[in-house]
This record gives C-alpha cells, sequence and structure tokens, in this order.
C-alpha cells in the first residue's frame, strides 16, 4: 500500500507533464478564444495599425450566419455516421475472419492493418490517382472491362468517395481492436452453446456481440474524434467542392484564404462546441456499457 509520502513523491514528479500538458492544450484555447472577439486580418492592408479590433460577437454571428455553415455541419455528421457504420459492420467480418485459422494468418493480419499507418495525404493521393482517375484509375478499367462507362467518382459521387477513402483508413483500426476482443471472448462458452444446439448465427448474436459492445463503444468513440477534424482527405481529393465542405475546411477556408483569423477563430469555437456535444453523448454510451 502507498503511503502518504510516496504518493506526495508521484505527484511532484507528474506535475512537470500535467503542467507542460495543461499549457499545451489551455494556450491555443485561450489564443482561440482571444481571436474571436477581434477583427483580426493581419495580411490586409485595412488591418494596419488597428489590426485588434474589438468586435464582440460578430465573428460568431457571421459564421453561423454564413451560407456555408449548417450545410457543413451536416456534410461532417453525414461523414462520421457512414465511416463509422462502415468501419464497424466490415471490423465485426474482418476481425470474425482473422479469428479463424488460416494460412499464413499473421502476414494476413498485418497486411490488413497496415493501411492504417499510412498518411491520409498518402492515401487520399493512391485513391485520387491510382483507384478514382476517371481515365487511368483501376476502377475505370474495371467499368470498362464490364462496359460500363466510368464514373466521375470526386465530382459526380465526391461524398461517397470521401467516405470510401476514409473508411479504408480506419477499418484496420476498428479490426484491430475487435480483433482482441474477440480473441478474449470464453471459447467454453461458445463450445457449450454450440453443443445445446445453438446455429452459428444465434451464438454471434447472443454470446459474440455482447462481448463486442464494448470494443465498439471504444471504437466509435476513438474514431468520432478523429473523425470530426477531417481535413487531409478533402484537401487533395475535392478542395471542399462538390459538397465535400466539412466544418474544419470551412474554418480553413476562412483562416487562410480569406485571411480572417478572428471569423476562423470563432468557426474553431463552433467545432469545439460540436465535439463536446459528440463527446458528451458518446461519453453517456461509454459509460453505460462499461457499467454492464
Amino acid at each position: 500500500m502507498a503511503t502518504q509520502q510516496s504518493r506526495s513523491a508521484a505527484r511532484l514528479m507528474m506535475a512537470p507533464a500535467v503542467v507542460l500538458l495543461m499549457g499545451w492544450m489551455l494556450v491555443p484555447l485561450i489564443m482561440t478564444l482571444f481571436f474571436s472577439f477581434k477583427k483580426y486580418v493581419p495580411l490586409r492592408g485595412d488591418t494596419i495599425g488597428n489590426g485588434l479590433d474589438w468586435v464582440g460577437l460578430q465573428n460568431y454571428e457571421r459564421f453561423i450566419s454564413s451560407s456555408s455553415f449548417w450545410p457543413s455541419v451536416q456534410t461532417t455528421l453525414i461523414i462520421v455516421i457512414s465511416v463509422l457504420l462502415i468501419t464497424i459492420f466490415l471490423g465485426v467480418l474482418l476481425a470474425l475472419l482473422l479469428d479463424q485459422p488460416m494460412w499464413g494468418q499473421g502476414v494476413i493480419r498485418i497486411l490488413v492493418i497496415s493501411p492504417f499507418f499510412v498518411m491520409p495525404t498518402v492515401s487520399a493521393l493512391v485513391w485520387k490517382n491510382m483507384f478514382m482517375d476517371p481515365v487511368n484509375g483501376i476502377l475505370a478499367h474495371l467499368w470498362k472491362f464490364f462496359g460500363a462507362e466510368p464514373i466521375q467518382w470526386l465530382s459526380h459521387e465526391s461524398l461517397p468517395s470521401i467516405i470510401m477513402i476514409v473508411s479504408w483508413q480506419w477499418l484496420p483500426f476498428a479490426t484491430l481492436i475487435l480483433l482482441t476482443a474477440i480473441q478474449s471472448l470464453d471459447r467454453e462458452q461458445l463450445e457449450a452453446a454450440e453443443m445445446d444446439g445453438a446455429q452459428r448465427l444465434k451464438r454471434f448474436w447472443h454470446i459474440v456481440l455482447p462481448h463486442l459492445s464494448r470494443a465498439i463503444t471504444i471504437v466509435i468513440l476513438i474514431q468520432t474524434i478523429f473523425l470530426l477534424s477531417i481535413f487531409a482527405e478533402i484537401f487533395v481529393t475535392t478542395g471542399g467542392a462538390f459538397g465535400t465542405k466539412t466544418l474544419t475546411y470551412l474554418i480553413f477556408q476562412r483562416v487562410f484564404d480569406s485571411q480572417n483569423i478572428g471569423l476562423g477563430s470563432a468557426g474553431g469555437v463552433y467545432a469545439i462546441i460540436l465535439a463536446n456535444i459528440v463527446a458528451i453523448f458518446l461519453m453517456r454510451i461509454v459509460g453505460k456499457n462499461l457499467d454492464k
């Protein structure tokens, strides 16, 4: 049992790391809040001498009243929900498949998981140029082989294309977490159910799936945190055009394209609010599953 002296020493040793992490998080947040109440467009000539004028809530009003705000929120939520559904469904199937004994099982598992370690910009470029190019892409040649007209993926099917690319990136992560959960399942319970005559589908529905509920919840929580800030895939492929502009990309445009840091900071605050609403909702789900 740790003594009071050892606990105090542990807190003292952890204090520098805690202070550093708090500063790492709080300083950008405070600066974002500060600039969100200011008119700050440093690269424009009209801000020379008064580049930090106080404007109150005008940036927030301008950002939320923009015609692009609600469509960007809708696009963000569509991408998040779609990717979650695809990765969890296919992740469960792949985890069940990889759990079966097969030749070269270790190599196959590494190949399935490897896309997760590819940088988002690289994977987006690969999909854009190698798979979705309407002239020389693999999918274009496949369509031509079956006598169909190649699809203009990034212009005519832009949002499904983004969802496909992001799902390909996050599927290995979901598969890895779910495979780990399946391997921790009590095999004797499955064998007993099989001996009692339970069919494979019933064993999955009543034994395997409830066992995976916590792992699925963790996958949803972690993926949602990162998917809410998706940016690189859209920047590389569509540039926010054709209905693929997310809230993060809209903030990028306000800051860099419009050179309006104050307006972009207000958008950043809205993004933080949205992320916290989603996080609170997901944490309630996590809490319920962990209490079971």
